[in-house]
């Protein structure tokens, strides 16, 4: 199989381990770089040998390149993914697909207008600890889900993020920059949102970072930092939803994501990681029994999705990490928040399918048998 030639677009924070994951896999070939600070795109080159370091405009222009990896800021993802479908690329993009749900809606327009493919961030549901769940949930080893709880509780990224601010901006906050994670495994779990309910707030309106190199710097908070919500799925079950940049201590006893079936519970690994451990209680039992991983990728595995995307260029299969089931999640987000501005319920407009599960027995450095 000819390797999919790749470009990044944004160099900053997450990008290194884009870098690292993208030449784990020989169906891709990471062949330039781009950033709007050329030397930082530079100096990424530099760290991990890639041929050519570039403006955002040179690289879209490169014809080679048939996958643009966009790793920008969350407000401009949408812009810089349209750019990218309009010069002839298919487009990975970090999470969020896009800040607003007209945005993500013009993606997907353009891309079906172009015969291209988007996928989307996060792709961790493609590591073996969520891999192994959606085995479990289908072999029936907890019955028939009923319900699910998902906590993301922490004081914010104001002490350790070297540029915090857009984290509190629109786009960000908990919701936008966590809750990703968490849609997705559920959605990839459990199967689409019918509707969904919430109430959210923004606590402290000011906040200081604390980490370098912008220490002592005030942020204005302009997006809500605590946000509970309700998820009812297609399938019937409930879904409860916790994400928070306001909490200061006490969230260690609360599980990342717990299922609830009709013959037993199921407890999920951290949606923002590739591992384990995944954990069951059948009925009647007095325990929770660690299971063994069954699928690979436990490790740092970004990249995942992309590779999923290479391969889905060269065979012409769906790929998983898909831009239909990422609009679904942007839209659930947006959903929690015009629930709570407005009162009431909110009722999906958009659906998608649950992604295929890997394979078992996968060779390592591969994602097709």
């Amino acid at each position: 199989m000819e390797p999919v030639k790749v470009g990044i677009i944004g160099c900053g924070n997450i990008s290194s381990a884009y870098f690292k994951g993208i030449r784990r896999f020989p169906v891709m070939e990471l062949v330039a770089c781009a950033d709007i600070d050329l030397e930082r795109a530079k100096a990424r080159a530099a760290e991990f040998d890639v041929p050519v370091a570039c403006t955002v405009e040179e690289l879209l222009a490169m014809a080679d390149i048939e996958i643009v990896v966009n790793l920008t800021i969350p407000k401009a993802h949408a812009e810089v993914s349209l750019a990218a479908l309009s010069a002839g690329k298919n487009v990975y993009v970090e999470k969020p697909l896009a800040v607003t749900r007209d945005e993500g809606q013009e993606v997907l327009r353009l891309a079906k207008e172009k015969g291209l493919l988007v996928g989307s961030a996060p792709d961790t549901f493609l590591g073996g600890g969520i891999e192994t769940c959606r085995k479990l949930i289908d072999d029936g080893w907890i019955g028939t889900p009923i319900a699910a709880t998902g906590f993301m509780m922490g004081k914010g990224h104001e002490s350790w993020h070297p540029d915090p601010d857009f984290y509190y901006q629109v786009g960000g906050g908990p919701m936008f920059d966590m809750g990703p994670y968490y849609l997705t495994a559920m959605v990839f779990l459990m199967g689409p949102i019918e509707r969904v309910t919430g109430s959210a707030r923004i606590t402290f309106k000011e906040r200081t970072i604390t980490s370098q190199p912008k220490y002592g710097q005030k942020i204005t908070v302009n997006t809500p930092t605590h946000i509970a919500g309700v998820l009812d799925f297609k399938n019937g079950a409930v879904g409860t939803l916790i994400t928070s940049f306001d909490i200061r201590g006490g969230t260690s006893a609360f599980p990342r994501i717990e299922i609830y079936g009709t013959e037993g519970s199921l407890r999920v690994p951290d949606p923002n990681t590739f591992g384990g451990p995944v954990l069951v209680q059948r009925a009647g039992a007095g325990e929770w029994s660690e299971i063994p991983l069954l699928h690979g990728y436990t490790e740092q595995s970004r990249g995942l999705g992309v590779a999923d995307l290479a391969y889905a260029i060269r065979s012409g299969r769906a790929h998983r990490a898909n831009a239909a089931m990422a609009y679904h999640v942007l839209e659930a987000m947006h959903g929690f928040h015009d629930a709570s501005n407005e009162g009431r319920h909110y009722v999906m407009q958009s659906t998608c399918e649950r992604p295929d599960p890997l394979p078992l027995g996968l060779p390592d450095n591969a994602l097709d048998e």
